[in-house]
């Protein structure tokens, strides 16, 4: 809550609202990823502050299998029919089989939910347009197995523990690994086995070497087009740098050619 900008919220809730002042209160925060700029936030809202990690923070659990395919634009759709059709050749999941497919944007979500619901999948759709109704309604026909496909934005990233989900896809990646590991989380959760697969293309360059990080040390199978970008990316960020440091060398000598002129 506090990483997606409601510190005005909870501040409201709990330093102005009737909840019991810091030290009189038991606080607890649990969360798959915990970046500094969070944890310096919650720090004002806990008293005694305590640390606990289990593993390492951000990283992902082996019980979900990480599958990372390269798929273009144009031919996202038709990839998500053939994997949905490969789950059950019928064309929908059984209900103890729920699949929770990740969208960047909230008209994205409605694009998807229509043409799968053409294509003639159980499907339902949760955004941040939707009012809460809506939303609980859409969750409960997710949840029950009536419309055993769900697709989501960000809104459904955090904070859901849904049985028997046992495939997430990014069908978008997201533009930061924090979220991609929530995302993901949705699955495998409490012992259990799940599948994740991400549409990667030219879009997602950014995403290459956490990716190849994050599915490393998860000990899972890494794609050879993965590894190999993820090297280019790293060589492309080492010559942007190098460019930056030999500009930042020019320019403090053209300032000091300058300082000895005025000088003499």
């Amino acid at each position: 809550m506090l990483d997606m900008g409601f510190e005005p919220q909870i501040r409201r809730i709990v330093l102005e609202d009737n909840m019991p002042p810091t030290g009189e209160r038991q606080t607890l925060m649990f969360s798959a990823t915990f970046p500094k700029k969070v944890q310096e936030l919650a720090r004002r809202f806990l008293d005694n502050y305590i640390f606990l990690a289990v593993g390492r923070v951000g990283s992902t659990s082996e019980n979900i299998t990480q599958k990372v395919v390269w798929v273009d634009e144009p031919d996202k759709r038709s990839f998500l029919l053939d994997l949905l059709s490969a789950v059950n050749p019928n064309g929908a999941n059984p209900g103890d089989s729920l699949t929770l497919t990740f969208v960047e944007t909230k008209k994205g979500a409605d694009a998807l939910e229509h043409f799968l619901h053409r294509e003639g999948y159980p499907v339902t759709s949760i955004h941040g347009d939707r009012t809460q109704r809506e939303r609980e309604e859409a969750l409960y026909s997710f949840k029950s197995g009536r419309t055993p496909i769900l697709v989501a934005t960000a809104v459904a990233a955090r904070g859901l523990d849904i049985p028997n989900v046992k495939h997430v896809i990014n069908f978008d990646l997201p533009s930061d690994i924090e979220e991609y590991v929530h995302r993901i989380g949705r699955t495998g959760r409490v012992g259990n086995l799940g599948l994740a697969t991400s549409f990667f293309n030219e879009k997602n360059r950014n995403m290459a070497l956490d990716l190849v990080e994050l599915i490393s040390e998860a000990k899972q199978e890494l794609p050879d087009w993965l590894s190999a970008l993820a090297k280019d990316v790293h060589g492309e960020m080492r010559s942007s740098n190098q460019r930056k440091v030999n500009s930042g060398r020019r320019w403090v000598s053209v300032r000091m050619v300058g300082l000895a002129y005025l000088c003499c």
